[in-house]
């Protein structure tokens, strides 16, 4: 297409957040034509879409058939991650023992998800041990009906997967369910990691698949017949179909794009990009104009992943944390986060007068009780996802709906608390209260949804009782500016746990010091310290003007909130390029013998030159159908190759070679 063209072509850019979906038209000629904004609907996420996108349609009178690009970034896949949500799956390890469990945090991730061990896998070289599939066979039946998904991951599957795709096709044969494996996930030893990975990414493909495909059944009814990409972790594009099989790759999507977005609209080269939504407060640095990929996989939710992605730092920090108290202490301290609530303002805004009324009769009680001000409802997702519950958690959802309860009303014990938190882990349920969204509608720093039902939080949060068994406040506004304050001091923190973690020292601990939190707080005594930060903070997120400039005046360093903060990821989607690489390994299983380990190609050689030859070529072949499948017809291709050898008695002695395929460009365009 020529480039006067592409430079008139109308992209569109969709971010799916946990609490809002953004939408945002775009061109080269004309930077942002038209933005929007609408709620996600998580039982329904066509419905945000649409939203969104027909009031930007309508308000820049473009014509669908106009859109020759639609991008999409996503917080979906993090937010699960961080919050312990997703998908029942099944693990299969193949030639693993039961105490690799214990590494990489692989039990602790896994949970009560089921796991089946069978002998199989290969050595370093790729060379097989006996594989056994008796006890697979046996179990899938039963597995077939308690799981939404499997990962399979075998004994060094990255020097030769063949174990892993007999597994695959097994299962797929005998159940029809999704099937992820390790190898296609990395390429990087490690495997506890590698099984750590592929159990969170088999996970998300239901929550990916359903994103994409409501997207894909919008764009079809609109008559927007454009491609449909989405942001990687990295910050690169892939085509929707890529994203499917590799959901995992999609977390830090969101924060990955509001990079993008953040470089694209200030122009800085040099910053710290703090994103806040409703769900996470995310933070990186750009240095140089680009954010630094993080080199030992992206950490989520306390997991140390293998996936490449930008090094940020996510925590369960945002607009609708969970507002609890510190009871340990006489006078409690407000806390926040990590877990995600719908927040009262919202819920009443969405489902009309009787969470008012609810909370009304709540707070004309003579007594406060422990579940006022708590609400729970079904999050709407398919009836599968429910496979594998209790039998108390079975019957406790079945009482729950579509529409709000009370908690003082619907629980019969306090004991069914945690039953609820169970659901509200696996994706089900969703649980309501009093978020720092709603502190602010106390405050009248915002008015978007019901600030009637925000106040009754705050009156019901201010009757909690501190150690001495007095209110925690005398009235609403004090709670709420609490609250508020408790969120820009937290912001503040997390800030400076990123520069010092950036700078190679303990952020948390650093962070935590007296002298530190001294200097937040503006608490001199005869010793002190200022803060010195050497590069301005940009305050990414539709909340971002709510919060950020005190967060710059608590740092003392100058906070830039950009005209289209509220859109930067859905901006950042439509600016960036496709890019993706693969790699082979070639090994010397034996003197004179040349393995050339490439995806699933194996093949030897005797001839070192000829097998590193092979290896450039096939990777060349592998990158370039992947980028076409990635989305780009365009795609640069470059191959970096490490070569190790030792001279032993002056001779040269092979011992292995990296080589590494990397393709890059622009997306596909519609004609």
């Amino acid at each position: 297409m020529a480039e006067s063209t592409t430079e008139d072509a109308i992209f569109l850019g969709i971010d799916t957040g946990g609490t809002y979906t953004d939408a945002v038209l775009w061109s080269e000629q004309s930077g942002v034509i038209a933005k929007a904004k609408a709620l996600t609907t998580r039982h329904d996420l066509s419905v945000g879409i649409s939203g969104a996108v027909e009031r930007i349609i309508a308000a820049a009178s473009v014509q669908a058939g106009d859109i020759r690009l639609v991008s999409m970034s996503t917080t979906l896949a993090t937010n699960a991650l961080v919050e312990g949500q997703g998908g029942r799956i099944a693990l299969i390890m193949v030639g693993f023992s039961k105490a690799d469990l214990e590494k990489a945090d692989l039990g602790t991730a896994l949970g009560t998800d089921p796991v089946v061990f069978i002998p199989g896998g290969h050595d370093v070289y790729g060379r097989a041990q006996t594989l056994d599939t008796t006890a697979l066979i046996e179990a899938l039946p039963r597995l077939k009906h308690e799981v939404t998904g499997f990962a399979v991951c075998a004994y060094f599957a990255v020097r030769n997967p063949e174990h892993e795709i007999a597994v695959r096709d097994l299962i797929r044969r005998e159940t029809g369910h999704p099937v992820t494996c390790s190898h296609e996930l990395s390429a990087k030893l490690n495997g506890p990691r590698r099984a750590l990975t592929t159990v969170l990414n088999a996970r998300l493909i239901a929550m990916i698949d359903r994103l994409v495909a409501a997207t894909e059944g919008f764009l079809d009814r609109s008559g927007i017949h454009a491609p449909l990409m989405v942001v990687r972790g990295d910050g690169a594009l892939v085509s929707a179909a890529f994203a499917r099989h590799r959901p995992i790759e999609t977390i830090l999507s969101g924060p990955a794009a509001s990079l993008v977005g953040a470089r694209h609209m200030t122009g800085l080269d040099n910053a710290i990009v703090s994103d806040i939504g409703g769900t996470t407060t995310d933070v990186a640095v750009l240095d140089q104009g680009r954010p630094r990929l993080d080199p030992n996989g992206a950490t989520v939710g306390g997991f140390r992943t293998m996936v490449e992605a930008v090094a940020m730092r996510t925590f369960g920090l945002g607009g609708d944390s969970e507002v609890s108290l510190d009871d340990n202490a006489m006078a409690p301290s407000i806390k926040l986060g990590p877990r995600r609530l719908v927040p009262l303002s919202l819920l009443a805004a969405n489902h009309g007068v009787v969470v008012v009324e609810h909370l009304a009769r709540q707070v004309k009680a003579a007594n406060a009780g422990r579940l006022d001000g708590r609400f729970v409802l079904r999050t709407g997702v398919p009836a599968q996802m429910a496979s594998g519950l209790s039998k108390s958690e079975a019957e406790l959802y079945e009482r729950i709906t579509g529409d709000p309860q009370p908690l003082d009303r619907l629980l019969t014990s306090i004991s069914q608390a945690a039953t609820v938190n169970r659901l509200v882990a696996r994706g089900l349920v969703h649980v309501s209260g009093f978020t720092p969204s709603d502190a602010c509608h106390v405050l009248g720093l915002q008015s978007n949804w019901n600030a009637e039902a925000a106040r009754y939080g705050a009156i019901l949060y201010a009757r909690r009782k501190d150690g001495a068994g007095r209110p925690l406040c005398d009235t609403p506004e004090e709670v709420a500016h609490r609250t508020y304050d408790a969120l820009i001091r937290r912001s503040a923190e997390v800030v400076l746990e990123t520069v010092f973690a950036e700078d190679d020292l303990d952020g948390p601990e650093t962070v935590a010091s007296p002298l530190i939190q001294r200097a937040l707080s503006a608490n001199g005594g005869i010793a002190g310290v200022r803060l010195a930060i050497d590069r301005p903070v940009i305050g990414l997120g539709a909340s971002a003007p709510v919060y950020y400039p005190a967060v710059g005046s608590m740092l003392a360093i100058d906070c830039i909130v950009p005209v289209d903060t509220d859109v930067a990821n859905a901006l950042g989607a439509v600016v960036g390029q496709v890019r993706v690489s693969v790699e082979a390994h070639v090994s010397q299983p034996a003197e004179g013998l040349f393995r050339v380990l490439a995806g699933e190609v194996v093949k030897d050689f005797q001839v070192e030159d000829e097998a590193i030859a092979f290896a450039a070529a096939t990777l060349r072949q592998q990158v370039g159908a992947l980028a076409l499948e990635a989305g780009t017809d365009e795609a640069q291709i470059g191959i970096a190759q490490e070569i190790s050898a030792a001279t032993v008695e002056d001779q040269r002695k092979f011992i292995e070679a990296v080589l590494i395929a990397t393709a890059s460009g622009r997306p596909r365009i519609a004609h």
